[in-house]
C-alpha cells in the first residue's frame, strides 16, 4: 500500500463556500493513483471542509442563512469566548456542526464525486485568512 501526504493553502476572500474541487483533483491526479482513498483535514478551528452542491449557487446562500440562524455572530451578548472578535465564537460553533475532515474514494484515477458534488473550504470568519488542508491518499 502506497501512501502519499500534502497540504494545499488558500486564501479566502472572506466568509462563505469557497470551491476548492479543481485544486484537490488537480493534486490528486499528479499522484498517479488508480484506486485508493483521500482524507482531507481542514487545520483550522473556525473554517470546514464538505461536500456539497456545486451547482446552484442558492444551495450556498441558503446554507450561509441557516447557519446565520443556528450560530449568529456576536459579542459578549451571546457568547463567553469573543477573544478574536465577535465571529470567534460562531466560527467555533459552526465548525463543530460541518465538520473539518471528508474521504473520498478515488476509482480510475479520479475523485469518485457524485455529478452535482464539488469540494468547498467553509471559511466561517470575516477577515481573510490563509487556511491550510492536509491531504492524506492511501493507494494500492
Amino acid at each position: 500500500m502506497r501512501q502519499v501526504t500534502g497540504i494545499l493553502t488558500f486564501e479566502p476572500a472572506g466568509p462563505g463556500l469557497h470551491m476548492i474541487t479543481s485544486e484537490v483533483a488537480e493534486w490528486t491526479a499528479a499522484q498517479r493513483v488508480e484506486t485508493g482513498l483521500l482524507t482531507l483535514l481542514c487545520q483550522h478551528t473556525s473554517a470546514s471542509i464538505a461536500i456539497q452542491e456545486d451547482c446552484d449557487p442558492d444551495v450556498m446562500r441558503d446554507l450561509e442563512d441557516a447557519f446565520d440562524k443556528l450560530a449568529p455572530q456576536g459579542g459578549s451578548e451571546l457568547y463567553r469566548h469573543h477573544a478574536e472578535g465577535p465571529d470567534d465564537m460562531s466560527g467555533h460553533i459552526r465548525t463543530v456542526l460541518s465538520g473539518v475532515n471528508i474521504a473520498i474514494p478515488v476509482l480510475e484515477g479520479r475523485l469518485a464525486l457524485g455529478r452535482y458534488q464539488g469540494i468547498f473550504l467553509w471559511e466561517h470568519r470575516d477577515p481573510a485568512r490563509r487556511r491550510s488542508v492536509a491531504l492524506h491518499l492511501l493507494a494500492d
